[in-house]
């Protein structure tokens, strides 16, 4: 299974390097992310500069690149365990620092929710469903990141029942926070802005 893991978390990495919000806004012949709003690969920005449409998009792609790397690393590799965890961490740091794109990439929270719906459905749709809370009652697409990072790695504990998967998630939610230090800040200055629905 040690060969099947390097091989799974390369792979991962490979796919979450996959920037859709570039993908798609090029394909669509709309501006490049990097470029416009934020200057963020991800869901947000592509919403905020793009429409619905295209944002549904990129969170779908986004979503779905994490889903399949930890799927494939299970059932075509053997993967299992705590390994398949780290593939979810190979997953998010691929998008985080896509190779395809100067290494630089979006925020990392819809790749996570994709990798863990392969670890635990349940763990994923509570994460979910925190971030559509927090978001529909806050406004803010950084602070609902920010808390349902925080809630990851206690959700996968105590809800999914896997303790053993902690250290990765742990991970995840660690990088997740440090690329929200922006967001943090201009929080703190009282200038980020609030997502429309």
């Amino acid at each position: 299974m040690i060969k099947g893991f390097f091989v799974s978390f390369i792979m991962a990495y490979c796919v979450g390097s996959f920037s859709c919000a570039v993908i798609f806004s090029k394909l669509a012949h709309l501006p490049d992310p990097r470029t416009v709003g934020s200057g963020n690969p991800g869901t947000t920005n592509a919403l905020r500069t793009s429409g619905k449409k295209l944002a549904f998009l990129v969170l779908l792609g986004d979503s779905l690149k994490g889903l399949f790397a930890v799927v494939i690393s299970h059932f075509f590799l053997g993967v299992c365990g705590i390994y398949l965890s780290f593939i979810a961490l190979a997953a998010v740091i691929g998008h985080i620092f896509p190779l395809y794109f100067e290494f630089k990439g979006g925020k990392g929270i819809a790749t996570m929710f994709g990798a863990f719906l392969g670890l635990s459905f349940s763990v994923s749709l509570c994460l979910i469903i925190t971030w559509l809370i927090v978001a529909v009652f806050c406004r803010f697409s950084s602070v609902a990141a920010l808390i349902t990072a925080v809630a990851a790695p206690i959700y996968m504990v105590t809800i999914g029942s896997h303790s053993d998967y902690f250290f990765p998630v742990f991970l995840i939610s660690i990088l997740i926070i440090w690329k929200h230090l922006e967001n943090i800040k201009n929080l703190q200055k009282g200038v980020e802005k609030k997502i429309q629905f």
